[in-house]
């Protein structure tokens, strides 16, 4: 799970560079980093599928961040551009994993459920969407985004936000009201 170690703009300097290298000072950085860290994991987890992942492309995106040649002015922009940056690693990460050969899931005995409720693995059914639609299912309704901040931090035009959310909405409903879908492997009904 998120690991909320910080990394520091110190940490990031090479030996030898210059102060003036770094986009942020550390205290403008532990500021970002404060206002950001948790909400970006939980955003790259939902959206990787894999919490080992979102503490990999969390630390990536802070250091990309601070290697910056330019940043926005504004912390909001600050905020978005980190968004971005961790979009595009995860963007950059399974477009290698479609290259490589996908490992066989292992599967773990669920607890018998007596209610069908109770039987549902909203994870599981998260997973089984398309990483996109998690993506996007995430950015609106845990975090609250909305369209055009979704846009912004996926590279979705904004015009193709509302239709790509209402699909991916529709899929994650008829999951969860296929019988068979939320029944759990090696349970019987």
């Amino acid at each position: 799970m998120f690991a909320g170690s910080l990394v520091t703009a110190a940490m990031v300097r090479a030996e030898g560079e210059r102060d003036d290298a770094l986009a942020l000072g550390d205290e403008e950085f532990r500021a970002l980093h404060a206002a950001t860290a948790r909400p970006l994991w939980a955003y790259l987890a939902a959206a990787g599928g894999d919490p080992a992942l979102a503490d990999d492309l969390l630390q990536e995106s802070y250091l990309r961040l601070l290697r910056a040649a330019r940043l926005p002015a504004d912390a909001d922009g600050r905020r978005r551009y980190l968004y971005r940056i961790a979009t595009n690693l995860l963007h950059d990460h399974r477009r290698r994993m479609r290259r490589q050969p996908e490992p066989l899931p292992v599967e773990c005995p669920a607890a018998a459920a007596t209610d069908r409720a109770e039987r549902i693995d909203l994870g599981r059914l998260l997973g089984r969407l398309r990483p996109r639609e998690r993506q996007l299912l995430w950015l609106a309704h845990v975090e609250g985004a909305n369209h055009a901040e979704i846009a912004a931090r996926t590279g979705v035009r904004a015009t193709s936000v509302r239709v790509l959310l209402f699909r991916a909405r529709r899929r994650l409903a008829a999951l969860l009201t296929s019988e068979p879908d939320s029944t759990p492997p090696g349970e019987s009904r």
